[in-house]
Parts: structure tokens; sequence; C-alpha cells
């Protein structure tokens, strides 16, 4: 199973350089899986709501601002005597930057079945459709012109829409998960009045275990997320230590830009919130007046069992 794992980061790592961020990025990225793999969706075997707020670079005026929603939950399809599992997710994904808006909402279907690496896996193979909303409010001042007459700057006010496509694999077992996908695969252009923006095609992949250590109480939980856009790239690594399954704490490192420290609680009932600090230590680090970045997840999962209720009624006057 390890030996696994390290292939596969290795192989991915060799792909691309390493260099910085441009899609929203997560330090509690093992908690976010369905935001940028739609392989994932079902992987819990329970409906799983998650939600996550994150504010980068605190104290720069107009630093990025997500807050990303997601539900997901696995279903099986019976036909005569074969069943087969399937997953279905929706994410709703608010990302501000500046003067600039995106809003997408998405929907998420995985196809699973074992395939055989691990005992208790399964291996899920998603697509996805995303309708986009990009909107600008802006004012622009250009020194020495009149923006109106530059046809490369859009408007002050302006909203464009979308759709897009995402694909992705997804294995998970108890002590084991993997996943490689691909967002913006249409890469559309959204048309303002008097210019277009691309979206560039993106590539994700993330993987990680538990080891148990000789205290059956703790277990550690190694992890590495990447992505790129062919030409510039990011990658994250973590570890966690786990207590009772029920504390989680850790640190992690995202190359040339932060360290990162997390602290999460299993609170109840399937209910579990995480809090992680970002100390960036890149040249960004010049212009905060108020520290560095601050991210919030809490997420919620529960089964429906429907158990059949049997009803027996005796009495002297119903026999």
């Amino acid at each position: 199973m390890i030996r696994l794992l390290v292939v596969f980061l290795c192989g991915f790592v060799m792909v691309f350089d390493i260099i910085a961020q441009q899609d929203p990025q997560y330090s509690q990225y093992m908690f976010n899986h369905l935001a940028v793999n739609p392989g994932y969706a079902g992987a819990n075997e329970a409906i799983c709501l998650n939600g996550i707020h994150r504010q980068q670079w605190i104290g720069i005026p107009g630093a990025p601002v997500t807050s990303v929603f997601t539900i997901n939950a696995p279903f099986n399809i019976k036909i005569k005597d074969n069943t087969t599992n399937h997953g279905f997710g929706l994410i709703v994904m608010n990302d501000q930057i500046g003067f600039d808006q995106n809003v997408s909402v998405g929907a998420d279907y995985a196809f699973r079945f074992s395939p055989g690496i691990t005992g208790d896996g399964k291996l899920g193979i998603g697509i996805s459709g995303i309708f986009l909303n990009k909107a600008l409010n802006a004012k622009w001042n250009v020194p020495g012109g009149d923006y109106v007459n530059d046809i490369a700057i859009p408007g002050e006010t302006e909203s464009v829409t979308g759709f897009d496509m995402g694909v992705g694999i997804f294995y998970r077992s108890e002590n084991l998960f993997f996943g490689i996908s691909s967002s913006h695969l249409l890469e559309p252009f959204l048309k303002y009045e008097r210019t277009k923006y691309r979206l560039r095609r993106h590539y994700y992949a993330t993987a990680g275990c538990s080891l148990p250590l000789n205290n059956p109480a703790w277990e550690v939980s190694p992890s590495v997320f990447m992505y790129s856009d062919g030409r510039i790239s990011q990658f994250t690594g973590n570890v966690n230590m786990l207590y009772n399954k029920k504390v989680w704490f850790g640190a992690g490192y995202r190359l040339n830009d932060a360290i990162v420290a997390m602290i999460g609680f299993d609170l109840f009932n399937g209910v579990k919130i995480g809090y992680a600090f970002d100390y960036t230590y890149s040249s960004m680090r010049n212009h905060f007046t108020a520290g560095g970045s601050h991210e919030v997840a809490v997420s919620y999962c529960f089964n429906i069992i429907k158990d059949k209720v049997v009803k027996k009624y005796k009495s002297v006057r119903f026999l």
C-alpha cells in the first residue's frame, strides 16, 4: 500500500515544475476533495455536507476570499440481480478577488467499483458539469489614458456566464486515498463586451494514508496535494496526528509560499470542525498588516437507515 502511494506521488511531482497559486487554494484540502475531483462523490458511504471559508493574505486590500459548499452521497442501482454503486454531488463556490467575483454551481456524478487494490477500497470515476458566472465591479484608473478606448480593458460593471466540465478518478479505502482530476476541460471563453477571458485547463493530484502507531489511540496521516495548469503549479504537503479519531492537529508546507498549522475536532454525531492558519514566508509577507491566511472547515456526515417496523397488534377485540 505504501509503495503504491510513493510511486503515485513521485510520478506526478516529476511532471510539473512547482511555482505558485492560480485557482482558489485550500490548506485543508483533505476535507475538500469534491471541490476539485468529481470521482470523490459518494466516497464516504454516507450523506456528507461540507463547507469551507478562507480569507487569504489578511491585510492586503482585495485579497482572495473563498467560500465553498458541497454535498455528496452514494446510491445504488439494482437491475435484476446486479447492483452497481454510484455517487452524486453538488457544489457551490464563491471566490472574490479584488473587484472580480467568480460564482460557480456544479453537479457531480461518479461510478464506483472495487478495483482490488485493497480489500475494502473503491474507485470512483466521475464527471462534473458546472455553470459559471464571472462579474466585475471596478473603477478603472488608467494613468495617462482613457480605458474606454482600450478594447483590452472590460467595462467597469460587467457579468458573463459560461458552462464547463471536469473529470476525475478517486480511490479510497480505510487507510489510503489518492485521486487525479482535471477541471476546465472545455477551456471556455467568457466574453465581456469588449474583450474575453479564457479559463485554462487545470490538473490535480492528491494522495494520503493513515499509519497506526504503537499506541492504538494515535495514528499519523501524511498527505499531499498538487495542481497545475501546465505552466504554473503548486505543491502542498501535510502531516496530521489523530487521537482516538476525535482530535487532530498537524502542520503543512506549501512550496515557495507558506507554512500551515491546523487543528480540528470531531464534536458529536458526525459533526467536525477544523481550522488552519497559513504563515506566509514569501515576498507577499512584506505587504501584510494583520497576519497570514485563515481557513475554517465544517462538515457533517450521516446515514439514513430505514428499518422495517413490524407492527403486531394483540387485543381481545382484534384477533
